[in-house]
């Protein structure tokens, strides 16, 4: 039983994301892959069976809480001495749209694509607005890649559809930034890690499953949600998404998503 523990506190210290602890993104990642429907409710004392051994203290979790529900993504009830934490409808809403881009396991790609060109000055202002309204990847101050073709935009956008053989050196390095080539092999090297080393016929508690599937989640969100749904062939031929891909879904299928009922029962 103790070996089990220090596998697990190992785990989650390998899965913790280097670069983005931050906990109301944590409490974000859990809340999406756990309670997106509107009954669900996750107690306090279930948050902190799951936050806590990440090494994130009672107070950053209700720091954190007090962020999000300020922020509309999640309001709070009290049942008794029970607090309890849902997420809003503006939470589902926007959970749900970015779902399928996370838990996709062989996403089809839009076969269509567009740049978006802008001068400085107007032009700017106008891209911003319209990566704001629609499904866009900026490639720099001036640029954004977006799926479909052209829409109707102000006259001071430049709209230019691009294709995989057409895309220049630069755009194809600008769709696989070094931090997230990084976190790519980085994820890839902890989940290879935590796989080799599972204890053979040790079953994690529910809380113990949504920690590491949280973990999980969290810094796989950076990749799935940082690239746009493209053909392979517009990626560097070294680009490790789809592997790191196939090694977020391997570790997940050994963790179940577990039951919210268990989670705020267990002990």
């Amino acid at each position: 039983m103790n070996d089990d523990r220090m596998w697990f506190d190992a785990a989650v210290a390998k899965l913790a994301d280097p670069q983005n602890q931050r906990v109301w993104s944590i409490v974000v990642s859990l809340f999406g892959d756990l309670a997106q429907d509107r009954t669900a409710r996750v107690s306090g004392g279930a948050l902190g069976r799951i936050i806590e051994p990440m090494g994130i203290k009672p107070e950053a979790i209700r720091v954190a809480l007090h962020r999000l529900r300020k922020d509309g993504w999640i309001d709070s009830t009290r049942i008794g001495r029970v607090s309890e934490h849902f997420l809003t409808e503006y939470g589902r809403t926007r959970s749900a749209q970015v779902t399928p881009r996370i838990y996709a396991r062989t996403p089809v790609p839009v076969s269509r694509w567009h740049i978006l060109i802008a001068e400085d000055g107007n032009g700017t202002c106008t891209l911003e607005k319209a990566v704001q309204d629609g499904d866009y990847t900026m490639l720099s101050r001036n640029a954004a890649l977006g799926p479909g073709a052209p829409q109707e935009h102000a006259d001071d956008l430049l709209a230019l559809e691009v294709s995989p053989q057409n895309a220049p050196a630069w755009l194809r390095e600008r769709l696989c930034p070094p931090e997230m080539r990084t976190a790519c092999a980085s994820l890839i090297g902890a989940l290879q890690q935590v796989s080799d080393t599972w204890p053979k016929g040790w079953v994690p508690t529910p809380a113990q499953t949504a920690t590491l599937r949280t973990l999980i989640i969290h810094r796989w969100r950076r990749v799935a949600l940082r690239n746009p749904d493209i053909p392979a062939s517009f990626f560097p031929s070294d680009w490790e998404e789809p592997a790191c891909r196939d090694a977020v879904f391997r570790v997940l299928d050994t963790l179940p998503r577990p039951s919210l009922k268990d989670i705020n029962g267990q002990g």
